[in-house]
């Protein structure tokens, strides 16, 4: 293995892990070169399983063996407890962490063909509601998701994490026609329902929704939903019943419960 020792976390082979933004590993003026940060050995595996490659590692001497485990030539950085706490004000409680390159993205498209369910999230902007509806995806048959510029970045280091890795697993793209998709969507064969309430909601379990053989589940952001031009645009617009009073959801949940409704019954 490739390993160096570091005492202090101001070198700069440091900076993607304890000073760049995630905006700045991003890298919006040169997707090409941008970065994300991966967390835990068990995330870490799944991302090089699906090809993400990886620019380097960092972890305590004492994870040193998962680290060669995976296999991965590339410097793997290490020190000591009290050095490698300061990028939390706490020890690694994930044991390893990797910076690793950004997937080229695919377009829409693409993405989406050969799919007989995807997702559309519009504006979901909190990373823990991101990693568990990718999760929910992955684990109830739906084949890509698409999401909104305007939501949360599917590879920030809490929604990996939360995800278990799953954002490498199920395709997904951005899909840039934010106040258009369901026409984008209906060019490719899909009908459209968004999760909302409404006066024409129809309940998830709805025969009528079990009809199309191309569907997309639309759902918004935490706070205040789906704009009406989205709702306008949509096929048609389903709700969760809901009992002693509680009127909805968290998206995540609603997600799960709709991915589940909604899945292909071969």
């Amino acid at each position: 293995m490739n390993i160096r020792y570091i005492e202090s976390l101001a070198a700069p082979e440091m900076a993607p892990y304890s000073r760049l933004t995630e905006g700045q590993l991003r890298n919006r003026l040169h997707p090409e070169e941008g970065v994300f940060i991966c967390e835990s050995e068990k995330v870490i595996r799944v991302a090089l399983e699906h090809g993400v490659e990886p620019v380097s590692f960092l972890c305590e001497e004492k994870f040193l063996g998962q680290v060669e485990a995976l296999g991965a030539e590339v410097p793997v950085y290490t020190g000591r407890r009290e050095v490698l706490a300061k990028l939390t004000g706490y020890e690694l409680s994930r044991g390893v962490l990797s910076c690793m390159r950004r997937p080229k993205m695919r377009g829409v498209g693409e993405v989406c063909e050969g799919a007989r369910r995807v997702a559309v999230m519009d504006s979901v902007v909190n990373s823990e509601n991101t990693g568990a509806i990718f999760r929910a995806a992955a684990a109830l048959g739906i084949d890509a998701l698409l999401l909104t510029r305007t939501c949360c970045d599917p590879l920030n280091r809490r929604a990996c994490r939360v995800s278990m890795g799953t954002v490498f697993q199920v395709p997904w793209t951005w899909i840039e026609e934010t106040k258009n998709y369901p026409e984008t969507l209906r060019e490719l064969g899909f009908q459209t329902v968004a999760l909302a309430l409404t006066d024409r909601s129809v309940s998830i379990g709805d025969p009528v929704l079990k009809e199309p053989e191309q569907l997309a589940i639309v759902m918004g952001t935490e706070g205040d939903g789906l704009s009406d031009s989205v709702l306008q645009q949509c096929d048609y617009v389903a709700k969760i019943p809901m009992q002693r009073g509680v009127d909805s959801l968290n998206v995540a949940a609603a997600a799960s419960v709709a991915f589940w409704e909604l899945r292909v019954k071969n």
